[in-house]
């Protein structure tokens, strides 16, 4: 059982998830609460290993196959050595990204892989967030939003604009299937004003 709270923010590259993780942090941390903020793939030493082979390199590097099975593992060692202590202590805990993505990215857009996704999560991993913010966004202004940021992280990115547009789809998919832990907000507005919504709704789950 886990005594503190477990925030995750999800959404298409470049739809500003990221910032909103951060600025969602500081919010908090301002008030005097014990936050970790974190990340996926990655979020532990051995996860920020596993994330160099998903997010750099050529798109066809991994089937999608192999692409659950490595970011299952980095999941894994990211709840051990992160989330799972942090919880256990009673912080909050906010990450960029966590299975949803992997529900959506693997399991929706690439090749309908959504019962091993579901299957290896219940096996290995088995919690899910408390709340859940999926930030939307055009996925052609959020593929040059990320593509501009030449991070070297853009392998699925370079997908294209096609993919982006199956994972909205997918991420709109998942807030329906998840009506309580998911919401949805509007990422095409100030950061400010996007933070706004977030912590509006945070306060009305308190």
């Amino acid at each position: 059982m886990t005594s503190g709270r477990f925030i995750t923010f999800e959404g298409i590259d470049g739809s500003g998830k990221s910032t909103q993780a951060r600025l969602l942090a500081a919010d908090l941390e301002r008030t005097g609460a014990d936050v970790v903020l974190t990340r996926e793939p990655g979020g532990s030493p051995g996860a920020e290993e596993i994330r160099r082979l998903l997010v750099e390199g050529a798109p066809d590097r991994w089937s999608g196959e192999t692409e659950i099975l490595l970011f299952t593992a980095a999941r894994r060692d990211h709840l051990e050595k992160t989330i799972r202590p942090a919880l256990a202590r009673g912080a909050t805990v906010i990450s960029d990204r966590f299975a949803d993505s992997t529900r959506v990215y693997q399991g929706a857009a690439r090749g309908e892989l959504r019962d091993v996704v579901d299957r290896l999560h219940d096996a290995v991993i088995g919690i899910e967030p408390d709340v859940t913010f999926v930030i939307d966004m055009d996925p052609g202004k959020a593929l040059a939003r990320g593509l501009a940021r030449q991070s070297g992280e853009d392998r699925f990115e370079e997908l294209g604009q096609g993919f982006q547009e199956r994972l909205r789809d997918g991420f709109h998919a998942l807030v329906t299937d998840n009506p309580t832990r998911c919401h949805l907000i509007d990422g095409d507005r100030a950061p400010e004003t996007v933070a706004e919504d977030v912590v509006r709704i945070l306060g009305a789950m308190a």
